[in-house]
């Protein structure tokens, strides 16, 4: 059964965190706050734990189009290719923010994504989820718990969230009311700007 924890954005628990990043060092899946809403994530390095989240959503694992959820700007070179000035200008713009950008992908992904033309890399708005990447190391894979057609309260409340998930995961975090519109999806693979899913956020930086 999972355990639940509470978080404050403004300033989370740095023991709290060294425990939940222990967890996913060791293969444990965590739900958490972002500034959209409330993602399923893992260890993007770990296997084991990548395939849970495949069953979980019922998917095969190299059919996933997972974000990446980074702490900053300075991971982008571990995964994707050099991208040009105008690129950089809109992540700059934009980040951290309610955006998932996808990007082309480079030769040191992660085993698991490796066949991947393109990934996906989030820079959420939210202290928590940063903090964790950070307590990590490296990325954590990212995919929200609605489903698409389906927004309901335990998707927002953090206590329904845990009822309902408690038997999947490992850790749930309680960060508060999280929202119930998802990111706005913008292709930037092929140098320019393609909206490929309306969600949270202003355009403006585009």
């Amino acid at each position: 059964m999972a355990e639940l924890i509470k978080l404050y954005e403004e300033n989370p628990n740095p023991r709290q965190l060294e425990k939940i990043g222990n967890v996913l060092r060791k293969g444990g899946l965590i739900i958490y706050p972002t500034d959209t809403v409330y993602g399923l994530g893992c260890d993007i390095t770990n296997t084991k734990a990548l395939q849970r989240i495949a069953r979980i959503k019922g998917i095969k694992l190299e059919k996933a189009n997972w974000s990446f959820v980074c702490a900053d700007l300075s991971n982008l070179s571990d995964f994707v290719r050099q991208i040009d000035t105008s690129t950089f200008k809109i992540l700059k713009r934009a980040l951290p923010g309610p955006y998932t950008f996808i990007l082309p992908g480079n030769n040191n992904l992660p085993k698991d994504f490796k066949k991947k033309k393109t990934v996906g890399i989030r820079v959420p708005d939210n202290q928590i989820a940063r903090a964790l990447v950070q307590e990590l190391g490296n990325p954590i894979v990212s995919t929200s718990i609605y489903d698409e057609d389906d927004i309901l309260e335990y998707t927002t409340d953090p206590e329904l969230i845990y009822e309902k998930w408690q038997d999947l995961v490992d850790i749930v975090i309680d960060g508060g009311y999280g929202g119930n519109v998802a990111s706005t999806v913008i292709d930037l693979s092929s140098g320019y700007p393609e909206v490929i899913r309306e969600g949270k956020g202003e355009l403006d930086f585009l």
